[in-house]
């Protein structure tokens, strides 16, 4: 657990916090979740640089020094940042269109993708903006990755069965191609690819800790080598360069960079998501505390490590996240020694993958794609509320069938759209009366004696522009409906805000209600609201008729309330919008 950082420069420098009382106990249990996390990470790192259409060498330049650049600066003791599934496939989606089939363009591409991530990423971090992943609701989140993981798990289906499909966008565009040369498929590569494939999901119950991707790698590099699978048909990695590049600024396009702006928002948005999401959650268990501006500084410190370093866009990924934190890691230590493992198979190793099938590595894509798809969540929004269903469901589709960057966008949109939707729609309840005591009931629900010439009404919810023709409307609607009113009380207790237009919308209806002979009261008007009155010159009209209380409004109104306005009693029912 990371404690509260003692001052300013740790504010910026969290090791200046962690590493005081730092000791033996901690080291140990970082170095054996960092060691945990590299044997996890190293086959997971090649597969996802394959799903970004890279060299697999270079996901372990993407698990190096990025993590190493996070582990400095970032403040989740249990967040193992590096390469994840659905910033490769937004990486590939970005890059494919621009590189033309260069290797040498595309690599330089990434690298150039990397660094304006981390350029994003930065710049929203000092510029104290980390709640603005707010624009992605849970479910929108939710709808999107499911649908993202059935488009990687389509896109690794050629690679599976040793098939050469010419790229293609979309889940049903990549089946379609697969089926139409389905005669084409390579029997030993299919074999390959589905005991690999088998065996991945058998692992997926064993525990954590047991490195099965890692297993699974050797055991099919080693059969390929004493079997020749080569020349069956069985296509592998081949030569995988030894050792670490230096650092070094990828080609710099203008041209190219503006075309990838909206991809480096999309994957910024959905890589810090993805983060802060699984960090908040582990620190919650852990009682630790995660800073998201922070967040922002050390994920920007990470991706521009990886663009220097020939690498791609990287992330905190939440299946590694919950293996580092079950193996016991305490501080980002543990990111370090597994950066460090990673670096030391870069450096001695890699020539032990020559002989590694390309259908094993689409296996691992695929099977950690599957686990990403979370049918449970799609039936909770439904459930729970119908805006939060269609907006999940709006995003599952979009990314299925139009694009990963065009859903993601559409999401955004509609959780939008479901939020100003539901300000548009505040709850209205009215309060009903018994025996002269207005109590928070619905007066449908429980019969009540209504008085005709008086209605207490209460907004659950902000006046604003959004909100405020709808109030305004059913204010105006009362005296038609009910010709024996003379007074409306409004319970302003509930409004936690108020805008110019809900102001000038509030002295419309008083207006209005008072040429059909009606008088607006309004009761329980906080000081933040009252302000808004005076700054929008609606005070003067109706400060006469702003009372402390509901009761007092009552009296002001002719109508005596014996006693005081109570809540409903405990085990009622809350009250329900009436009107």
């Amino acid at each position: 657990m990371i404690p509260r950082p003692p001052g300013r420069a740790a504010r910026y420098l969290p090791p200046l916090a962690w590493l005081r009382g730092y000791g033996r106990d901690d080291l140990a249990a970082d170095a054996v979740a960092g060691v945990t996390v590299a044997v996890m990470l190293v086959p997971q790192a090649m597969a996802y640089a394959a799903l970004a259409g890279m060299p697999p060498v270079t996901g372990l330049y993407a698990a190096t020094v990025p993590l190493a650049a996070y582990a400095l600066l970032g403040t989740s003791g249990q967040l193992a940042f590096g390469p994840v599934a659905i910033v490769s496939l937004l990486t590939a989606s970005a890059i494919g269109p621009l590189a033309d089939g260069d290797p040498a363009r595309y690599a330089g591409l990434a690298a150039l993708l990397a660094l304006l991530v981390g350029a994003i990423h930065l710049v929203l971090g000092l510029a104290r903006s980390g709640g603005l992943v707010n624009l992605l609701s849970h479910p929108v989140i939710s709808g999107f990755t499911s649908a993202a993981a059935l488009v990687i798990a389509g896109s690794q289906l050629p690679a599976l069965l040793g098939l050469q499909v010419d790229t293609a966008e979309g889940l049903v565009a990549t089946v379609t191609a697969v089926v139409r040369q389905l005669g084409d498929v390579s029997g030993a590569t299919a074999v390959v690819g589905g005991l690999a494939l088998l065996a991945l999901l058998a692992g997926r119950r064993a525990p954590r800790f047991v490195p099965v991707p890692l297993l699974v790698v050797v055991a099919a590099t080693a059969a390929a080598a004493l079997l020749g699978l080569a020349d069956v048909g069985v296509a592998t990695l081949g030569e995988v360069p030894r050792g670490l590049p230096a650092p070094a600024l990828p080609p710099l396009d203008a041209e190219a960079a503006a075309s990838l702006v909206p991809a480096a928002l999309a994957i910024a948005i959905v890589s810090y998501a993805e983060g802060i999401s699984v960090a908040k959650a582990i620190a919650a268990r852990t009682r630790g505390r995660v800073e998201p501006n922070q967040e922002l500084i050390a994920s920007g410190a990470a991706n521009l490590a990886a663009g220097l370093f020939q690498a791609f866009p990287v992330a905190g990924g939440f299946s590694r996240t919950a293996v580092n934190h079950q193996a016991g890691a305490r501080t980002p230590l543990a990111s370090l020694v597994t950066a460090t493992g990673v670096a030391l198979t870069a450096l001695l190793l890699t020539p032990a993958f020559t002989h590694l099938p390309w259908t094993v590595l689409a296996a691992l894509v695929i099977v950690a794609a599957l686990g990403l798809i979370d049918v449970a969540e799609a039936r909770h929004a439904w459930r729970t509320d119908r805006g939060d269903g269609l907006a999940l469901t709006a995003t599952f589709v979009a990314t299925l069938l139009i694009g990963v960057e065009e859903g993601l966008g559409l999401g955004v949109a509609a959780g939008i759209a479901v939020l100003l939707w539901r300000a548009g729609r505040p709850h209205v309840a009215e309060l009903g009366r018994v025996e002269g005591t207005a109590i928070l009931r619905n007066i449908d629900r429980y019969p009540t004696r209504r008085d005709p010439h008086v209605a207490v009404l209460r907004i659950d919810g902000p006046l604003h522009f959004a909100s405020a023709a709808r109030v305004a409307d059913l204010l105006r609607s009362l005296p038609a409906e009910r010709p024996e009113l003379r007074a409306v009380v409004l319970d302003a207790s509930a409004i936690p805000a108020l805008d110019v237009t809900g102001a000038d919308a509030l002295l419309r209806a008083d207006e209005d209600l008072s040429s059909a002979g009606v008088a607006l009261h309004l009761a329980t008007v906080r000081g933040p609201l009252r302000d808004v009155l005076q700054r929008a010159g609606s005070w003067p009209q109706l400060a006469a008729r702003i009372h402390p209380t509901v009761s007092a409004a009552l009296d002001a109104a002719g109508v005596p309330v014996t006693s005081p306005l109570r809540a409903a009693a405990p085990g009622e029912q809350p009250p329900d919008a009436v009107l």
